[in-house]
């Protein structure tokens, strides 16, 4: 059984001894404004220290920790080792997902109003390009593992928008189901998988040919993507089922549906892979499972309205 998770004062300063941690998940809480700190040793909350207005994607780099905030348009750069904040970057009406680059020098914010990327260098905080994409209303932007492409979601398409990084702009488009959420790659960059939120589907596409080798049914409202590290199974959070599905590689079939709290939405794994942390919007919490066992070891309480999950 899972311990019972410690609630933290709401905190406005150090993070403390959190720094020195093997394993942080990270969790924004858009209503509550905060940030929860989860030891993924122990699954217990260490601290919720107050953040921006309504934080929502998040990346970890090796010192800072990168949010965005829907309300006020901005990232959000935090210190790790003292939660201090360091800078505020405004980009655009409502930007959401924040990914980071392999080599840790580049973030792509997905700002839903611009219908754009917006590029980030981590190196001097300042904007280097703004991309603009088909879809509207994108939603995340994720790197490929080689660093060479990005791969967009928007609520408003039926495709995936490829944006080749060393020219800056849009080159390809991949058609799927309706309303692209959560993307993830393998880690030898071969496919990528896309969770489909009103077509009921993942998709696998190949990046090679930009074309889709797999249509996946799984359940109602299917929006975050996590990869194993392994290569060998993809995880997608079904909204309306309060449930996570594991898809076989291999066969590109489900083989087990696990439940958790209500409103799934995005995930992050521990570096090892034995773990898997979901953000449970409505209920405000974070379940946590076993990928070894397929097995929901039990919930974390944390802020109102989780976002999603970032592990460092």
């Amino acid at each position: 059984m899972m311990r019972k998770p410690v609630v933290a004062l709401l905190l406005s300063g150090l993070f403390g001894p959190l720094a020195a941690a093997a394993e942080t998940a990270y969790v924004p809480n858009e209503k509550s404004a905060s940030l929860s700190l989860i030891d993924t040793a122990s699954d217990q909350v260490l601290q919720t220290v107050a953040v921006g207005q309504r934080p929502r994607g998040i990346a970890v780099g090796a010192r800072e920790l990168y949010l965005s905030d829907g309300k006020s348009g901005s990232l959000l750069i935090l210190d790790r080792a003292s939660g201090r904040s360091l800078h505020s970057l405004r980009l655009g009406a409502s930007p959401e997902g924040v990914s980071l680059s392999p080599d840790g020098r580049l973030l792509a914010v997905a700002v839903e109003d611009d219908n754009a990327v917006h590029l980030v260098s981590t190196v001097d905080r300042r904007e280097v390009a703004k991309i603009a994409v088909a879809g509207k209303n994108p939603e995340h932007a994720v790197f490929s593992p080689d660093g060479r492409w990005l791969y967009v979601s928007a609520e408003e398409a039926e495709q995936v928008d490829v944006i080749d990084l060393r020219q800056r702009r849009q080159v390809a488009q991949i058609a799927v189901g309706q309303r692209p959420r959560g993307i993830g790659f393998l880690p030898d960059g071969r496919l990528a998988y896309v969770a489909c939120e009103l077509a009921g589907k993942v998709y696998a596409l190949d990046t090679a040919s930009e074309r889709v080798v797999a249509e996946i049914a799984v359940g109602q409202y299917p929006n975050g993507i996590a990869v194993h590290p392994d290569g060998q199974r993809v995880y997608v959070s079904n909204g309306r089922d309060a449930s996570v599905m594991e898809i076989d590689v291999a066969s590109q079939q489900v083989v087990a549906t696990i439940a958790v709290g209500k409103r799934p939405w995005n995930m992050a794994l521990t570096a090892a892979g034995d773990k898997l942390y979901v953000a449970n919007g409505r209920s405000g919490t974070v379940s946590v499972i076993d990928t070894g066992r397929r097995q929901a070891l039990g919930d974390i309480a944390v802020g109102e309205l989780p976002w999603g999950v970032a592990i460092r």
